[in-house]
């Protein structure tokens, strides 16, 4: 590497290290490169910057984020817990229980892992140590649980993933199915032998009965097809990954007046809280957007990958090494600027070595979630502990069984490429 993109890089790392916002970081380090390059016109910075927020595929994480918005806004969610009380009554860790499956059927509403751990830390865990779950349990399974809901589709990553690799991003949310639903039934046998032992008691004794089943599904069914939906309808051609977006908005808005629980005040705190929350993705983006550009110019990509297939010639073992790598990154690092930073660096080289892109994006993903959950830094731990108010050293004791069964599932992703392409192949 020459002299100017050792300095960016040293300039991003000790920026990152003081703790600055990662798109002011990498507009720093950026603007290091560009100082140090007299040759290049200091205009493509912003042409850069400006260019990789205007593409229109980006389009579908504002209109994901703000349905997802108005979906808690109109009820939704309050549906779906009650019919996921009702699935899991009968389950060791009660509560517990309705947190890691409501976490796996709001993933396809939220599409923010951020978003559906601060919500479910406010609305499950007070009642969770009401029923003698004590704050730590209920706080980790809260932070774990909401990592499957960027593998459900339509999850953020999945979106910004397709856009940088070139990957279809209806395959990716077929794909995020299988290790969504993997993640879900492993943690929830989990949770119930912990909870077993605890005698954290199911939340009913009596047998689910169909009148019981039906008068809790009832109000959840219209809610419950927006996935359908969303998958249903890219695959057919009705509509593309974007454009499904706003299909979403609209059903969202649908079900507002369906169930009259969203007024005119609720709407505007929605678009309020898209435009907040699209702000923060998109600044990342533009930002990094720059970055890989400057990546791109020194052809780092293509020497990263000669490099690595030097090193490392088993694909395998090159996906073992990515997931730890992404692990480390992702304890100090917010998970969308790290894969926006990322892939373009890993894609290329996974493409070297045969690997299905699908299943790389799945690994990717996944090991990315698995680092946000992670201590020092991780975003998950900290959003769940600060709206609980649960100290980090009592998250970190109780995280311990959920990050060996976390290795365990990112290994047999890793490994068993049918659990992020079996459904791709069946359904494409």
């Amino acid at each position: 590497m020459n002299t100017p993109v050792v300095m960016m890089v040293i300039a991003l790392l000790v920026l990152l290290f003081m703790k600055v916002p990662v798109f002011a970081s990498v507009l720093g380090a950026s603007i290091v490169y560009f100082v140090m390059s007299p040759g290049i016109n200091s205009a493509v910075f912003a042409q850069q910057a400006i260019t990789g927020a205007e593409s229109v595929t980006l389009l579908a994480i504002p209109f994901f984020v703000c349905a997802g918005v108005l979906m808690n806004y109109t009820g939704v969610t309050k549906r779906i817990m009650d019919f996921c009380s009702v699935l899991t009554g009968r389950m060791y860790g009660g509560l517990s229980q309705v947190n890691i499956l409501l976490s796996t059927l709001m993933g396809g509403l939220s599409g923010s892992a951020l978003a559906d751990a601060a919500m479910e830390a406010k609305m499950l865990v007070p009642e969770m140590e009401k029923k003698g779950i004590s704050k730590s349990f209920s706080t980790v399974v809260t932070a774990a649980s909401s990592m499957i809901t960027p593998l459900i589709p339509p999850g953020i990553g999945l979106i910004l993933y397709g856009c940088i690799a070139n990957v279809s991003i209806g395959k990716l949310f077929v794909a995020g199915i299988g290790p969504g639903l993997l993640l879900c039934i492993t943690m929830m046998f989990m949770v119930s032998l912990i909870s077993r032992k605890r005698k954290y008691l199911p939340l009913r004794t009596t047998k689910m009965t169909g009148d019981m089943f039906w008068s809790s599904f009832k109000p959840a069914i219209l809610p419950l097809c927006l996935p359908i939906i969303i998958i249903g309808g890219v695959r057919l051609g009705i509509f593309t990954a974007t454009e499904a977006g706003a299909v979403a908005i609209a059903y969202s808005l649908l079900l507002g007046i369906l169930y009259h629980d969203l007024s005119a005040k609720q709407f505007a705190q929605g678009l309020q809280e898209t435009l907040t929350t699209t702000s923060s993705i998109m600044l990342i983006v533009a930002a990094a957007s720059t970055f890989s550009w400057i990546l791109t110019k020194e052809m780092i990509p293509q020497q990263f990958t000669e490099w690595m297939i030097n090193v490392i010639d088993n694909k395998w073992v090159f996906l073992v090494a990515v997931d730890v790598f992404l692990i480390i990154v992702g304890m100090f690092v917010e998970g969308n600027a790290s894969m926006i930073v990322l892939v373009p660096l890993f894609a290329p080289a996974a493409a070297a070595y045969g690997l299905d892109p699908i299943h790389f994006a799945m690994v990717f993903i996944f090991a990315n979630a698995i680092g946000a959950f992670t201590p020092p830094m991780g975003t998950l731990m900290f959003v769940a502990c600060g709206v609980t108010e649960c100290k980090t050293k009592d998250f970190i004791k109780e995280a311990v069984p959920f990050y060996l069964l976390l290795a365990g599932c990112l290994l047999a992703l890793t490994f068993v490429p049918v659990f992020s392409t079996g459904l791709v192949n069946l359904i494409y």
